[in-house]
């Protein structure tokens, strides 16, 4: 069985625009293939903690030597890197915040980045564990940064990801929503046209 992970990222949660993209391509795959498991984490529903001394701590010690609220918190990493390691697929619906990723979103990242369990180093560089995988972002903007340097997004997911060992990276873009009707319009008539396609290629 195909099991496949959708993290919404918007503060909106299901409402948001990325969320809706990629709920309706989760449903395009879910008609063509029901027996695909499918895994959901809404970040604004259930935020992630965001990464503080404490935390970080509690993974850099020796499991012995953890008390119970280390353990408890490298736990709750475990459970997250768990979710993604089981997923064959992963969709994330990715607004863009003041030119970046939402917190939520990089609280995400900042749990499931753990040397040792989804990455090590080695003599010829870091190593990502987490091979195998196909991802797929649906990105919403207000504005147009596709392409230009002011889209610091692409970037950094793509290197993130990488870095764990997720190489199979494929981004389908809304842009302009809040630059009137008629761009928000064709914009997300464009997405869902890519996103139908890949959904088909999918199945």
């Amino acid at each position: 069985m195909t099991t496949l992970l959708k993290i919404n990222a918007s503060l909106f949660s299901t409402q948001g625009q990325s969320s809706q993209l990629a709920e309706r391509f989760v449903a395009a795959r879910l008609a063509a293939t029901p027996d695909l498991k499918v895994v959901s984490r809404d970040l604004a529903a259930e935020p992630v903690p965001h990464l503080d001394a404490a935390r970080f701590l509690s993974f850099l010690a020796k499991p012995e030597e953890r008390s119970a609220e280390q353990q408890a918190v490298v736990a709750y990493s475990d459970a997250l890197i768990e979710e993604i390691r089981q997923a064959d697929e992963i969709v994330i619906g990715l607004p863009m915040y003041n030119f970046g990723v939402p917190s939520t979103l990089k609280a995400w990242f900042d749990h499931i980045a753990r040397a040792g369990v989804t990455f090590r180093y080695t003599a010829t560089g870091p190593e990502g564990l987490l091979t195998g995988k196909k991802v797929t972002v649906f990105a919403a903007r207000g504005g147009l940064y596709a392409g230009t340097p002011k889209d610091s997004q692409t970037t950094y997911v793509r290197d993130f990801l990488g870095f764990l060992g997720i190489t199979d990276v494929e981004f389908v873009y809304a842009e302009g929503l809040n630059m009137g009707e008629e761009s928000k319009s064709a914009a997300l008539a464009a997405a869902h046209g890519k996103l139908a396609e890949l959904a088909d290629a999918a199945n």
